[in-house]
């Protein structure tokens, strides 16, 4: 039976063992792993401790401000970087869901790495759990936050890397939250994978693509809200399809709702959402987003699909 406060307490004491009393950055999402983990730290090295908050564009609405407001709340010194620019610029022409995970990964690691350089640290602590590094080592697809395991020294960008919770799945990682205090906010909040919205836009990732499938995703989790489910999310297709918009044909965007449920992220049900709120979400995504003419729902489990469509 998994003891959140004795893992606590085995991790202060494995993360001073590691960092002495150097300073430590803490890649920090705002996500309940990523979030715990900044918090393990903070309790480990106090005011040595710099939280990164990387704005790659690809966040929830809101997102930013958000993540720096609830760090701040929880007195620990943060950094914002605006990196949205560099981000999109790493996405250009390319299409391959791999090809862009490895792309994001580059450009997030080296980003880091100019923090730790200008901050003269040689720590990174982040949010990596048991699900990232199976899925990355078994090829199902490439985890943003899994360096080591699949044979790249993190050194080679300047720094070493803490990952607390690795040895976690997402319910366990849950309970530490819970354990170390943290808002409702945070350690229930929905899983929102790394390379965020870039994940969402299948084909180029392009600004104007991420902001219609942000604009999506808020008004599928504002519908969603009361189903305790694992993952809800809308996707943007490359594709196009007809429609009508104001008694006129148009060429315009294809949304997929997804909804699961999950423990561990390994394995997934899709949900049996009631009809009329499916049907509530495709109206506000149609009236709510001009360019957008269909909206469709998954209904496949995972295996054999994954949770991302990407």
């Amino acid at each position: 039976m998994f003891n959140a406060k004795v893992f606590i307490e085995n991790s202060l004491q494995e993360i001073k063992k590691t960092v002495g009393d150097n300073r430590v950055i803490s890649a920090c999402s705002g996500g309940v792993d990523s979030t715990t983990v900044t918090v393990l730290v903070h309790k480990t090295v106090g005011e040595k401790l710099v939280a990164v908050f990387i704005d790659d564009g690809l966040r929830r609405e809101g997102e930013p401000e958000f993540v720096v407001k609830t760090l701040k709340n929880l007195k620990i010194k943060t950094k914002y970087i605006d990196a949205k620019e560099e981000f999109f610029q790493v996405f250009k022409g390319k299409t391959d869901a791999e090809e862009k995970r490895k792309a994001f990964r580059e450009k997030f690691y080296s980003t880091l790495g100019k923090v730790a350089k200008e901050e003269k640290i040689q720590f990174i602590a982040q949010g990596t759990i048991k699900a990232d590094v199976i899925e990355t080592v078994k090829g199902i697809k490439s985890q943003h936050n899994v360096l080591e395991q699949i044979g790249i020294n993190p050194q080679i960008y300047g720094y070493k890397i803490i990952e607390p919770l690795k040895e976690l799945f997402k319910p366990e990682v849950r309970m530490v939250a819970r354990q170390l205090g943290l808002p409702k906010e945070i350690s229930e909040r929905m899983p929102f994978p790394g390379p965020a919205l870039s994940l969402r836009v299948l084909g180029e990732v392009t600004p104007e693509k991420t902001a219609i499938v942000r604009k999506a995703t808020q008004i599928v989790e504002q519908e969603t809200n009361g189903l305790s489910t694992f993952q809800n999310f809308a996707v943007l297709h490359n594709d196009k399809a007809t429609g009508i918009k104001n008694e006129k044909r148009v060429y315009g965007n294809i949304i997929t709702v997804r909804i699961v449920n999950s423990t561990d992220a390994i394995t997934a049900q899709a949900t049996q959402v009631p009809y009329d709120k499916l049907m509530k979400i495709s109206k506000r995504i149609t009236e709510e987003i001009p360019s957008v003419v269909r909206c469709l729902y998954d209904i496949t489990d995972k295996p054999p699909a994954t949770i991302e469509f990407e």
